[in-house]
């Protein structure tokens, strides 16, 4: 436990700060909801200039009176560049909406009837296209256990048995 809050401090550190291009992605299995949720927290500038590459438009995440274009982008960028699969099956992360919040963007997505898990399979390249120093941290939670691992580009899989 204590490792784990060390770890998202860390984190939080390296958010604050900013010279690096990070991102942080949490999974967690909720056993009584059968649900996975998942969360992305990237740097707002980075991913709005990620954006723009993507989609060639003008990108501002912070204007109330466009978000519904701005939640398609989010939910097609993030859906597109992050895959999970739940004991060798894939599975579709419906998204919940996202949120900014000091300097980041929150995006949260949710797995349904997801009734047990032994393993999780992530495929994670985030920004990769945009900088390739960007390192995708994860963090995953499930039956008991927590992990914490990173993606380095090009490096974009990562697995955990449970």
């Amino acid at each position: 436990m204590v490792l784990s809050i060390v770890q998202v401090m860390l984190v939080n550190l390296f958010f604050m700060v900013h010279p690096f291009f990070i991102s942080m992605t949490e999974v967690n299995y909720n056993a009584p909801a059968k649900t996975v949720e998942v969360s992305v927290r990237i740097f707002a500038d980075d991913f709005e200039k990620a954006l723009v590459k993507s989609c060639n438009c003008k990108v501002d995440l912070t204007l109330p009176a466009i978000k519904a274009a701005t939640d398609k982008m989010v939910s097609e960028y993030i859906s597109k560049h992050l895959a999970l699969d739940v004991d060798g099956k894939p599975v579709v992360l419906q998204y919940e909406g996202y949120q900014m919040e000091e300097g980041s963007l929150w995006s949260y997505f949710e797995v349904k009837n997801v009734a047990s898990v032994k393993k999780i399979d992530i495929n994670n390249n985030l920004l990769y296209e945009y900088n390739t120093s960007q390192i995708n941290m994860v963090h995953v939670k499930a039956n008991g256990k927590e992990q914490t691992n990173k993606l380095e580009y090009p490096d974009r899989v990562l697995s955990w048995g449970f």
